[in-house]
């Protein structure tokens, strides 16, 4: 039976933050995304740049876990970018940004090696939870504020197709906590402890908590 294991809390409070770099052509845009980003204690935005070649340069620089590109740049667009980077920082994970939400562009960007990709019209509080959720390995394109995402595939291992986080936030559910207390003790923001649990919700076919808490323990998906 596989059982959602909670956070060291010490090791939460010690873990360093994640690092982020951001490529748009907008200076609306670039700072836009770094005010949202910066709301968030566990991301730190390490550098930016306002086209492809500038971050292919910046990269090696600042060191980044995330990079975030934008679809549509000069001096290589956000493919290209994404294609470079593959290749000569294979364990950066990149997340395209685009306002194009068709599934053509969304499986192009994927196909290519994307770790997510992310819809301009989102909710920027949502940014971060995004990010988080790309470096806990869910390939992630929400279209727009109303969500979304790609479901990893459900096997003994992932069952449900949850991430250790979402399997964590649902334990909790089912003890009975808040979203404020979930966010508490996870050290995390009350909004990303909603924004994970409209995950779990979509991924089990389920509408509340109750429905929630009933699935994971007739499943096994916790004790």
């Amino acid at each position: 039976m596989t059982t959602a294991k909670l956070p060291d809390p010490v090791a939460a409070i010690n873990k360093p933050p994640l690092r982020v770099a951001i490529a748009d052509d907008h200076r609306l845009m670039l700072d836009g995304i770094k005010r949202a980003l910066e709301t968030a204690p566990d991301i730190k935005v390490v550098g930016e740049a306002m086209n492809g070649e500038d971050m292919i340069a910046l990269v090696p620089k600042v060191r980044p876990d995330v990079v975030i590109l934008d679809l549509r740049m000069p001096k290589g667009d956000g493919l290209t970018t994404l294609q470079q980077l593959k290749k000569s920082h294979p364990d950066v994970k990149v997340i395209i940004l685009s306002m194009f939400e068709d599934s053509e562009h969304i499986e192009q960007a994927l196909g290519q090696g994307a770790a997510g990709y992310v819809v301009k019209s989102i909710n920027p509080l949502d940014l971060p939870s995004t990010i988080r959720q790309v470096v806990e390995g869910t390939v992630y394109h929400p279209r727009g504020s109303g969500g979304g995402g790609a479901t990893e595939p459900v096997t003994a291992q992932n069952p449900g197709g949850l991430t250790d986080r979402e399997l964590s936030i649902l334990k909790l559910v089912a003890e009975g906590l808040s979203n404020l207390d979930i966010a508490s003790k996870l050290y995390v923001t009350e909004q990303t402890v909603k924004f994970h649990l409209s995950n779990i919700y979509r991924k089990l076919g389920v509408g509340n908590r109750t429905e929630a808490t009933r699935y994971a323990y007739r499943n096994g998906l916790i004790d």
